[in-house]
């Protein structure tokens, strides 16, 4: 932070504060959705961060750093919509709907922010895939990365990984003991395929697909517990 200008520390507090004001938005009792904006307004303060790390102006971070930071975000943002599922005063489909366009807005920032056209400076450590730049953590053959540092991994691993496993729990509380045919669980499983692929690989990159199969598999039997057919 010593290396910030005073303009951009006050940008970065701004930034900060208004993504408070859309996590907290249900304390104004204004009895509007807003606060699900939260995490997609996550995208903005983070990408600035990272903006700011293409000349070494925030200290030591990388791009991994910034990554771990706005999933923290967002596990923030889902421990105040769990809360709200199990009172029965948010809906699943929201805090999926929109946990999903905060994904799809960051998806697209690393596509923008990173181009030759705008700050190429930020493409350090990064791979492109089709047209996203994301962190690049292992080589060809899974070893990792020569500039990553391991705490800094393990911190993104364990991030994901709560991440991840938040987003599930709503849709375990939502759909509890309610009915729901076969090949609805097999759908709602396949949705989560995806990110499951995501946590093998931040974790043991030789094997994501076989542990995206254990992953996927201890979900459906999950579901198969807490749900009902409809024909009891």
């Amino acid at each position: 932070m010593a290396d910030l200008g005073i303009n951009s520390i006050i940008i970065l507090i701004t930034l900060f504060i208004i993504f408070g004001v859309f996590l907290l938005f249900d304390l104004f009792k204004r009895n509007e959705n807003y606060g699900y904006l939260a995490y997609i307004v996550a995208v903005v303060p983070i990408n600035y961060i990272w903006y700011l790390t293409a000349d070494n102006r925030i200290g030591n971070l990388d791009v991994l750093s910034v990554y771990m930071v706005l999933f923290i975000l967002w596990i923030i943002c889902l421990l105040r919509d769990i809360y709200g599922v199990y009172n029965k005063n948010k809906d699943y489909d929201d805090v999926l709907l929109f946990l999903a366009l905060g994904i799809l807005v960051q998806l697209i920032v690393s596509a923008i922010l990173p181009a030759d056209q705008v700050s190429p400076a930020l493409q350090k450590n990064t791979e492109k895939f089709w047209y996203f730049y994301l962190p690049d953590v292992y080589t060809a053959s899974f070893e990792i990365e020569a500039w990553v540092n391991s705490t800094t991994l393990t911190g993104f691993r364990i991030a994901a990984t709560i991440m991840i496993f938040l987003a599930i729990t709503p849709l375990i509380l939502d759909i509890k003991d309610e009915p729901m045919p076969f090949l609805a669980l097999i759908i709602i499983t396949a949705i989560f395929v995806g990110p499951f692929l995501y946590l093998s690989y931040i974790w043991v990159p030789g094997s994501m697909a076989v542990l995206t199969g254990l992953f996927s598999v201890i979900l459906f039997i999950i579901l198969l517990l807490i749900t009902r057919s409809g024909r009891e």
